[in-house]
């Protein structure tokens, strides 16, 4: 699903974000992240959105290399990821079901089933009850669940979810935790990058990347 072979990502400015990385994503596999900030996590997921390019190595992403010259097929790649941003990026004046249809219309499925999956993906996150609500009525913590629903809307096999327990009390976060990891099945895989190393400990499975300095160190749980 990834293999990322002795990767190196260094910015414009001399800013070396990640240096010889080596890391193998399985289908199915549940890998959270942690780090301090500025230590390469988001860096990490950019790469893995074919948003940034290694300077060095190579990477591949669900077996599409992601290499400069590659733009449309690493456009094509995106709809078999849900991104989970740290800005929710929610429209305005739309509601919760509208805005998760927005994220799924490049699947060039009809209207009627885009809907359907969309209500169907607000369910899963708990959202039933606020469908019809406008973004601007929403929660920051409803907000956030509509994001997720835009992201496993599309049925992706790789769900990146970018410091998604943020501004989050213990109990708030892990709730979201919970919910980003109940969609990992035998095909989705499942990204998580978060400060709340302390909140890891309590889950017993998964692999945990601890990001260093550009470098990662990978250990199981459980």
């Amino acid at each position: 699903m990834i293999e990322a072979k002795n990767v190196s990502l260094k910015y414009s400015d001399g800013t070396i974000a990640l240096n010889d990385i080596n890391l193998q994503v399985e289908p199915g596999e549940l890998i959270y992240i942690t780090g301090p900030s500025g230590s390469g996590k988001t860096s990490l997921l950019k790469l893995f959105m074919g948003v940034e390019y290694p300077t060095s190595g190579s990477l591949a992403v669900l077996k599409q290399p992601i290499i400069r010259g590659q733009a449309s097929k690493i456009r094509k790649l995106r709809r078999s990821i849900g991104p989970v941003f740290q800005e929710f990026r929610l429209i305005k004046g739309r509601t919760a079901v509208e805005n998760v249809m927005l994220g799924i219309r490049f699947l060039n499925i009809p209207q009627k089933q885009m809907k359907e999956d969309a209500i169907n993906a607000l369910v899963k996150v708990g959202l039933k009850h606020k469908i019809s609500t406008l973004a601007e009525n929403l929660s920051w913590g409803e907000c956030q669940r509509v994001a997720i629903a835009r992201a496993i809307a599309r049925q992706p096999l790789l769900i990146l979810a970018d410091e998604p327990t943020g501004n989050l009390d213990k109990d708030n976060a892990l709730n979201i935790l919970e919910l980003l990891t109940s969609f990992k099945d035998k095909n989705t895989a499942v990204i998580i990058t978060t400060h709340a190393t302390h909140l890891i400990e309590s889950f017993k499975e998964g692999k945990l990347i601890c990001v260093s300095n550009g470098s990662i160190r990978q250990e199981r749980l459980g």
